[in-house]
């Protein structure tokens, strides 16, 4: 029989201390986990282990660093989040729906919840930067007046308003990454997962994507973020976990 000492802890972000309870971020944090993982392990096919007896909750509006060196884990880790992977065993809860147990349909309409912003950018070479952004409500079946009626303000908030009509060959790299944010964000999603945004960029357009995702959290949106940028997450001063050998543990 397992005794309690022996089970592995849950790990959750910080609450909120006393002077912040009125804020609306700190309101927010007290909200219901948005996003849990219960006793979750991930061995591939290969027999490598990619997760080992994973627990985590993170509530809505928290702003999450996940840290870990390549091949630790942490992509495979938002993978489940999206159910591009699913898990060997245990539950991947998003939204209170079980990943494990969507398919389809029902698993299209949940992914529409969850913006995803990847580390080579996977922008479209021959489409404009607002038909990139666009795909995403295109692909949804939205009309040409709502994808008018967002397109601009997600522009103005990457700060893209006056790009929309180059092509991704025309622009930086922070510039792309940008765009890719918007068009994670489009969809108005209340999880934005983002992997190694800042892996391609220098400190300056690594800083400025995260004062991006700062703001997106400013405006009720939870992030949840890989990287192994040590100073851009100390800099950042957000909560943070660590894998390593497949394990989650806090870092203090």
């Amino acid at each position: 029989m397992t005794s309690l000492s022996d089970r592995p802890p849950v790990i959750t972000t910080p609450r909120p201390s006393a002077s912040q309870a009125a804020s609306p971020t700190a309101r927010r944090r007290t909200a219901q986990a948005i996003v849990k993982l219960q006793r979750v392990n991930k061995t591939y096919a290969n027999g490598a282990i990619a997760l080992k007896d994973v627990n985590l909750s993170i509530n809505r509006g928290d702003f999450l660093f996940i840290t870990g060196p390549s091949g630790a884990g942490k992509s495979t880790l938002l993978k489940l989040l999206y159910g591009a992977e699913r898990p060997t065993s245990g539950n991947v809860m998003v939204h209170d729906h079980n990943l494990a147990q969507l398919r389809g349909d029902r698993l299209s309409l949940l992914r529409r919840r969850i913006g995803v912003v990847f580390q080579d950018y996977k922008l479209i070479p021959r489409r404009t930067v607002s038909e990139n952004i666009a795909f995403v409500l295109w692909a949804q079946g939205c009309s040409r007046k709502e994808i008018h009626r967002r397109l601009l303000p997600t522009l103005r908030l990457v700060g893209l308003q006056d790009k929309g009509d180059c092509f991704p060959d025309e622009l930086s790299g922070g510039e792309q990454q940008r765009v890719s944010i918007a068009r994670a964000i489009i969809g108005t999603p209340p999880v934005l997962l983002a992997d190694e945004p800042t892996g391609n960029l220098d400190f300056d357009n690594s800083w400025q994507v995260i004062k991006i995702l700062k703001k997106l959290n400013d405006m009720g949106v939870t992030i949840i973020i890989t990287t192994h940028d040590e100073h851009l997450v100390r800099m950042s001063n957000h909560p943070v976990v660590q894998i390593r050998n497949g394990h989650l543990i806090t870092v203090v």
